[in-house]
């Protein structure tokens, strides 16, 4: 037993080891190749190891000045957008959970109901800018489709169901505690796991957004990193094709293209790739458990 369990164990490693180099190999080249020559990528195609290093994507995409501002824009704007929704989701999550609950029949297929249908991308706008003005404003960053999800509230839900026992609860509720109390003081307290589960999802998708403030922003000053980074790589994609020198700068026509792509999707991941080993095991455990059908 010890001799299978120890040749089950090897192998298993190796499957694993394998697994990970599979994994690492599209980002070690999409790094390497952010740092290769255009004319090298051009002639020879991607590769881990450069033949020369060339930094002109990361200089051009430094050399924006506004970049850092728009990193601040992002960051502030991925907190407090995280923190939002985490709060949103809990609340109504735990709200589904308590017994005896007037119309929560008629809650529960509402949130659910978002989850299928959507009112569309032109009413979104209309109501986003001409109901509520939040075009040129941080909010037009945060609530437009980003601040709850119907998902993240069905799983948060089953994960209250199935790892808060009903007995604490309703021993605090005996003892004269608000719903409230019972909430911040005994339900958040137990719900590490999903919390940090939803929390990473959420930043995930306010740093990665760019749509919101493709729609709603105009003003410079609130561009976010991705918005910015998408328009540098239009850019330089409409000057790499254009065949009238007379209308491009030569050096805007040395501009890389195929190179300035790796160095985009690099500068937009790393934070992120950054942040995950340390929501790893949450995320793992919150997503396994939460999963569960209540």
């Amino acid at each position: 037993m010890v001799k299978k369990d120890t040749s089950f164990q090897v192998i298993d490693n190796i499957i694993m080891i394998i697994m990970c180099l599979l994994v690492l190999f599209p980002i070690g080249l999409l790094i390497m190749s952010s740092m290769s020559a255009e004319s090298d990528v051009i002639k020879y195609g991607y590769s881990l190891m450069p033949r020369q290093f060339d930094f002109t994507a990361y200089k051009y995409i430094f050399g924006e000045g506004s970049i850092f501002h728009s990193y601040f824009i992002t960051v502030s704007v991925t907190v407090i957008g995280t923190v939002l929704s985490v709060i949103m989701t809990t609340m109504i999550a735990y709200t589904l959970t308590v017994p005896g609950l007037p119309g929560k029949k008629i809650i529960s297929f509402y949130v659910l109901f978002t989850m299928l249908f959507s009112g569309g991308l032109v009413p979104s706008y209309m109501m986003w800018s001409n109901i509520f003005h939040i075009k040129n404003t941080y909010g037009a960053l945060i609530f437009p489709s980003l601040l709850c999800s119907a998902f993240h509230i069905m799983i948060t839900r089953s994960y209250f169901q199935n790892n808060i026992p009903g007995e604490i609860l309703e021993s605090a509720r005996i003892d004269g505690m608000t719903e409230f109390g019972i909430f911040f003081k005994i339900v958040l307290p137990l719900s590490t796991p999903i919390i940090a589960t939803i929390g990473f999802m959420r930043a995930l998708m306010y740093w990665n957004d760019w749509t919101n403030s493709l729609y709603y922003i105009t003003d410079k000053n609130l561009v976010s990193i991705q918005a910015l980074l998408n328009n540098m790589l239009t850019n330089a994609q409409y000057l790499a094709q254009s065949m009238d020198a007379s209308m491009v700068a030569t050096d805007s026509a040395n501009v890389p293209s195929l190179t300035l792509r790796m160095a985009v999707a690099v500068v937009g991941m790393l934070p992120m790739i950054a942040l995950y080993p340390f929501f790893q095991k949450y995320y793992m455990k919150g997503l396994t458990v939460g999963a569960v059908k209540g």
